[in-house]
């Protein structure tokens, strides 16, 4: 009797325990069920808003938040993001623990309801979730019949890009790559030849989707390994994402990252420098041959409001300084017929030394005409006629 109260305490003390243990086990353990999103209301019309709440998502996760016709939970968004109201989606960034309130403002999408308010993640692995809204006064049609009985293909890998980029696409040329993947086939038929849509999207901007067929068969729990060819326009550069989409659903996506060209940021630089200087020397070539030949030869000498350079100036002081040239002596020979003599001699007047050659020093003075100089005192004293 004593020992029952007791022992049901201890016992309550041992529960509490544990439940407290075990309380942040259940967390993990509800978020592995995959994110989920939950709304304020479940009709709006156009220009109010609704509170979107997201739980068991990864943290630190950056998500897009949109309004989506033609789309349900079980088949999620038919046609992708063409089929959303992207101008008025709305971003966030989850908390540490996964979780995100957002306020999100109703929009009509492009397509008809049914509408979901679709919340996907931006970067990193891929995860997304529906939830069921409706868009008061917006059209709903029924979606279109899903096809049963044929082949549905499914990613059992990881998609890869393969390839690199070569010289060209440094200079500009398109960037390609090859999208490698393994599908198999999860339906009750053969699928033989499947087309395959390859999208590519720059930052947020909606995938261009391109159909391209894959030859081949994959028969009922077959599976294959599928490449697909894909490229970029000239010149892209920047963060790409590759999306692969089959029968209406997205299967997987890939980031891209494309360098910048610098080769054409080089020639470009290059152009600028060449041609300038290509240009200057041409013209300098032209000016120096429609240029007078006058010009060129002509002396230089100033004048009135003319300035010279350093080597014209150089070369008319040389003309300056230069001492003037000495006129060449005359005499009259003996048959009265003038002939020339060197400055630096004189004949003799000596009959019997005819011929040869006196000194400097024994010359006579003479006056620039030739004739001897009066009022020299050394000249000979010349008498008049008697």
């Amino acid at each position: 009797m004593n020992g029952g109260p007791r022992t049901s305490r201890g016992l309550t003390a041992v529960l509490v325990l544990l439940a407290l243990f075990l309380a942040p086990l259940a967390g993990p353990a509800a978020a592995a069920g995959g994110p989920s999103v939950t709304l304020s209301a479940s009709q709006a019309g156009t220009g109010g808003s609704i509170t979107v709440t997201g739980s068991g998502w990864r943290p630190r996760t950056l998500l897009m938040l949109l309004i989506c016709g033609r789309s349900v939970p079980s088949r999620g968004v038919i046609g992708g993001t063409n089929s959303c109201a992207n101008a008025d989606g709305r971003a966030v960034t989850t908390d540490a623990g996964g979780r995100f309130q957002r306020r999100l403002p109703v929009a009509e999408p492009p397509v008809p309801c049914p509408c979901v308010v679709h919340v996907a993640t931006v970067t990193g692995t891929r995860a997304d979730a529906d939830a069921i809204f409706q868009v008061a006064g917006h059209a709903v049609e029924p979606l279109p019949a899903e096809v049963t009985g044929e082949g549905r293909l499914s990613i059992l890998s990881d998609t890869e890009l393969d390839g690199s980029s070569g010289l060209l696409t440094w200079f500009g040329a398109p960037p390609s790559r090859t999208l490698a993947f393994t599908v198999g086939n999860v339906g009750p038929t053969t699928v033989k030849d499947p087309v395959f849509q390859v999208g590519t999207s720059h930052a947020v901007f909606a995938p261009q989707w391109d159909d391209q067929r894959w030859r081949g068969t994959i028969p009922p729990g077959g599976r294959a390994r599928v490449t697909l060819p894909v490229e970029l326009s000239a010149g892209a550069h920047g963060d790409y994402t590759v999306s692969l989409r089959y029968g209406g659903r997205v299967l997987a996506e890939q980031p891209w990252g494309v360098g910048r060209p610098w080769g054409v940021t080089l020639f470009w630089v290059l152009l600028g420098l060449v041609v300038p200087g290509a240009l200057f020397r041409a013209g300098m070539a032209v000016v120096d041959r429609v240029r007078p030949h006058r010009l060129r030869s002509r002396p230089i000498e100033p004048g009135p409001g003319r300035t010279l350079g350093p080597r014209s100036l150089a070369a008319f002081a040389s003309r300056l300084t230069a001492p003037a040239p000495r006129p060449a002596r005359s005499r009259t020979a003996g048959d009265g017929s003038p002939t020339s003599t060197l400055p630096w001699f004189t004949p003799d007047s000596d009959p019997g030394a005819a011929g040869r050659l006196s000194a400097p020093h024994h010359t006579t003075p003479t006056s620039r005409a030739g004739r001897e100089d009066p009022t020299d005192p050394a000249a000979p004293t010349r008498k008049g006629p008697t």
